[in-house]
């Protein structure tokens, strides 16, 4: 006599079925074949460019090859999107940046959860924004700044464009200060440092590579740095803290994800040999020329991380009102 399934029977065998491909790719070795790291910006940017510094280490410990994969579009988005739906198996990487944080508040709804979608693995590199000015400002500390500013002087920082990270900088500052700086978008970080060197605008929230050869050479001036310790680029340099604004803690990141399920001993391995890899003195020397301080440490860091930035940009977008536009 033959038996019909019961209704838990059923149930039972579709949760295996679904667990399968799961267990499947536990059960593989890894790596076993290229490893991709997608990069949601065009070669040559910052983050590219720090990919491209660690990659080929991880490929000498991992004896397969890396592959910077270079995903652009819609503030990160693009390239966020597509990592997101790849396969769960730790073959295929997210080099996220400080867009992560931001996009869910600046666009509303997003083709992906940030939460849900994304596995931490660490935290890469920090980049220090640096509080700039034209030699002409008539201040030479963010104390003498906030007290030009206040005192009706019109001034006018200029930024990479709507929404990206020197523009969040230069609100967070309004906020922290007290301030009305007035915000001029531009179509990159260059035409922005032209118009300061030029100065059509007085100040600017830039990112290393933009500033130091300016600072340099003794064209701008700088004010501080908006990192919670001081930059070795420019370790003379006060902080936000040092100069009396606390809460002035502003700089762009890159950070490594994998998709979510990925198995957890894959994300340990990645892990551990990562960290490895950014304590290597001359990964570290080279990201510091490239404007990059190298970081890294455990997945829970960068979770609690990713939510601390994300609820700081909500905060900044919200009391700034701004758009993407």
């Amino acid at each position: 006599m033959s038996h019909a399934p019961t209704r838990r029977q059923i149930i039972a065998s579709g949760l295996l079925a679904a667990a399968q491909p799961l267990t499947a790719l536990a059960s593989q070795p890894w790596p076993s074949r290229a490893v991709r790291f997608i990069v949601p910006f065009p070669p040559g940017g910052p983050v590219d460019t720090t990919a491209r510094i660690f990659s080929p280490r991880l490929a000498e410990i991992w004896h397969v090859p890396t592959v910077i994969d270079n995903r652009a579009g819609a503030g990160g988005v693009v390239g966020a999107t597509a990592a997101a739906k790849e396969a769960p198996d730790g073959h295929a990487l997210f080099v996220a940046a400080i867009h992560h944080s931001v996009n869910p508040s600046l666009m509303g709804k997003l083709p992906y959860d940030i939460e849900k979608d994304f596995a931490p693995v660490s935290f890469a590199a920090m980049f220090p924004v640096f509080l700039v000015a034209h030699p002409s400002v008539q201040a030479n500390s963010v104390q003498e700044l906030i007290a030009l500013a206040k005192s009706g002087t019109p001034l006018a920082y200029g930024s990479s464009g709507n929404g990206g990270g020197t523009h969040l900088a230069g609100e967070l500052f309004n906020m922290e200060a007290g301030t009305r700086l007035q915000h001029i978008p531009y179509k990159g970080s260059a035409p922005a440092m032209n118009d300061l060197l030029g100065g059509q605008v007085q100040l600017m929230f830039s990112d290393a590579p933009t500033a130091l050869p300016h600072i340099k050479s003794g064209r701008i001036k700088v004010l501080a740095v908006a990192s919670r310790k001081r930059s070795a680029m420019l370790p003379n340099v006060p902080t936000g803290l040092e100069a009396g604004l606390p809460g002035f803690e502003a700089y762009s990141w890159a950070a490594l994800f994998a998709p979510a399920q990925t198995p957890q001993a894959v994300l340990d391995k990645i892990n551990t040999d990562f960290n490895a890899v950014m304590k290597d003195p001359e990964v570290r020397r080279r990201l510091l020329e490239a404007g990059a301080e190298a970081d890294a440490g455990t997945q829970e860091q960068m979770r609690q991380r990713l939510r601390s930035e994300l609820e700081k940009w909500a905060r900044v977008i919200k009391a700034g009102g701004i758009t993407a536009n």
